[in-house]
C-alpha cells in the first residue's frame, strides 16, 4: 500500500520572475556604475567594493517577498525574516489603502504578517489555502474583523478569474 504524501505548499508563481528582475536590475547598476568609474578612471578596488555594496543593497530592496501557504498556514518571507500566521484560527484581516495596499492578518497566537493582495489576486491557490482557513476560522468562530475585506477579496479575485478564462477562450 502507498502512503500518501502531504500536498506541496502553494507558492507565489510568479515570485521567481520578480526575483530574477530584481537580480538583473542589480547587475545592470552594478555594471553601470564600474563603467562610468572606470571610464572616469577612478575605480579602485575600494570603490568596486562601494558599488557591490550598493547593489547587493538595491537588490535586497527589489526583492519582494514570497508567499507560500499550506493546509491551515500562510507565510511572508523577505530578505531578513518570514512571518507565518495559521489561517484557520485568524482573528482579524485588514486592508490598508494607500501607496502601497496591504492585508494584515493576526491570528490567535498573535502572530501577524503583511501582503499585498495583488499576489492572491494573481495567484489562485494561494488565494485558494487562505480562504480555506479563513471559513474554518468563521466556523469556529475566531475571526471577528475583516470578513468584509476578504469579501471584497475573493469577488476581485472571482472576476479577475473568469476574465482571464474569457481571453484565453477568445470570448473577450
Amino acid at each position: 500500500m502507498r502512503r500518501s504524501t502531504p500536498p506541496a505548499p502553494a507558492g507565489d508563481r510568479h515570485w521567481r520572475g520578480s526575483a530574477r528582475l530584481a537580480a538583473c536590475c542589480a547587475l545592470a547598476f552594478f555594471a553601470m556604475t564600474l563603467l562610468v568609474d572606470w571610464d572616469a578612471r577612478t575605480l579602485t578596488p575600494a570603490r568596486a567594493l562601494l558599488w557591490l555594496a550598493l547593489s547587493a543593497a538595491v537588490f535586497t530592496v527589489l526583492l519582494p517577498p514570497r508567499v507560500t501557504a499550506g493546509p491551515g498556514w500562510l507565510a511572508v518571507s523577505g530578505p531578513v525574516h518570514r512571518r507565518t500566521v495559521r489561517t484557520d484560527a485568524l482573528v482579524s484581516v485588514r486592508q490598508y489603502e494607500g501607496a502601497s495596499c496591504h492585508l494584515a492578518l493576526r491570528d490567535t497566537d498573535g502572530h501577524n504578517l503583511e501582503l499585498d493582495p495583488r499576489v492572491l489576486v494573481a495567484d489562485p491557490l494561494l488565494w485558494h489555502e487562505l480562504d480555506t482557513g479563513v471559513r474554518r476560522s468563521l466556523e469556529r468562530g475566531t475571526l471577528r474583523q475583516g470578513t468584509e475585506v476578504l469579501r471584497r477579496l475573493g469577488h476581485r479575485i472571482d472576476d479577475e478569474t473568469a476574465l482571464a478564462v474569457l481571453r484565453a477562450s477568445g470570448l473577450s
